[in-house]
């Protein structure tokens, strides 16, 4: 772990290869194996083509449950299986959870199939870009920090339209290990984009993303896809990996009140999502916490996929 020094705009995190997994850590597949996982993974980005001209012209049921299915296909392609644990609220929502890999958007989009809000990078990358772009992504230029109000009032706009936005409030990815503290991104969660649950009066609802692996049954940081590390090198470790699962934990949801302010509705936010301790008696007072999501009690995954429908 590196010490790296906080950017207000480009946040970063202390992670460096020391927080990946140590050779025969993680169990591995065989090379076959591995192949056949690459094929499948590339025949499903292959079929996000199609998917990226039907979106725009399927009423929201059916253009949801086609994003999901192809995002739940596609990490099982790459050998990833998915676990959710908790209920999403039926009305729109601002979803928020920690950033680990590229394969978050994955998991959040099987669970809940709605617009995102990613950095303007993605947009160039092949099949995956265009599929952002026709699911109504919200990109960030992180470039211009002026651009910020413009984009969380686009944020603002789609919540009004009764469109639940996920957004990845760390700004960046890390590790997320055990005993990595100093590894997370310097500032906490960002809290500029939940000034439009506010403004709109929608819930937040923290999304806590873990990854492990299921034949030795312990966390992992194989997914993990670092700063310094290239998407193939990340991609690599992932088909590689034997038994590898993501869970998608849905915590309760927290009810702004009209006058709360953004920064503490943040740390609550990252305390429900990284269990840590809360901002205090004052912050609860001001955000109005209401339980209708109890993540105590896992929810069977059948009974889940019949729950997750977002509100159009």
């Amino acid at each position: 772990m590196t010490a790296v020094p906080r950017d207000l705009w480009r946040p970063s995190s202390g992670c460096d290869d020391d927080c990946l997994p140590a050779a025969g850590e993680v169990p591995t597949v065989s090379v076959a194996r591995r192949v056949l996982r690459l094929v499948a993974a590339l025949g499903m980005l292959l079929a996000g083509i199609p998917v990226v001209l039907l979106l725009p012209v399927l009423p929201t049921r059916e253009r949801q449950g086609l994003l999901r299915g192809w995002a739940r296909a596609t990490a099982r392609a790459f050998g990833v299986r998915l676990v959710v644990k908790g209920r999403l609220p039926r009305r729109r929502a601002l979803l928020v959870a920690n950033h680990v890999s590229w394969l978050d958007v994955l998991a959040v989009l099987a669970v809940a199939p709605t617009r995102m809000v990613a950095k303007r990078e993605i947009r160039s990358w092949p099949v995956v870009g265009l599929l952002a772009a026709a699911a109504g992504t919200v990109f960030v230029d992180r470039a211009r920090p002026l651009a910020l109000p413009r984009t969380v009032g686009r944020v603002a706009d789609a919540l009004r339209a009764g469109r639940s936005v996920a957004v990845f409030p760390e700004g960046t990815t890390w590790c997320a290990g055990k005993d990595a503290a100093d590894c997370r991104p310097g500032g906490g969660f960002r809290p500029a984009t939940f000034q439009a649950a506010i403004d709109t009066g929608s819930p937040v609802v923290p999304l806590r993303l873990t990854y492990r692996c299921a034949a030795t049954g312990s966390t992992t940081t194989a997914a993990a896809f670092l700063g310094a590390d290239t998407l193939l090198r990340s991609m690599a470790r992932v088909v590689a990996a034997r038994e590898l699962v993501v869970s998608v934990t849905i915590a309760g949801a927290l009810h702004p009140a009209r006058d709360a302010d953004r920064r503490l509705l943040a740390r609550a936010a990252e305390s429900a999502v990284h269990l840590v301790p809360t901002a205090g008696a004052g912050a609860r007072g001001r955000l109005r916490p209401v339980p209708t999501v109890t993540t105590a009690v896992p929810v069977p995954t059948r009974l889940a996929d019949r729950e997750l429908d977002l509100a159009a």
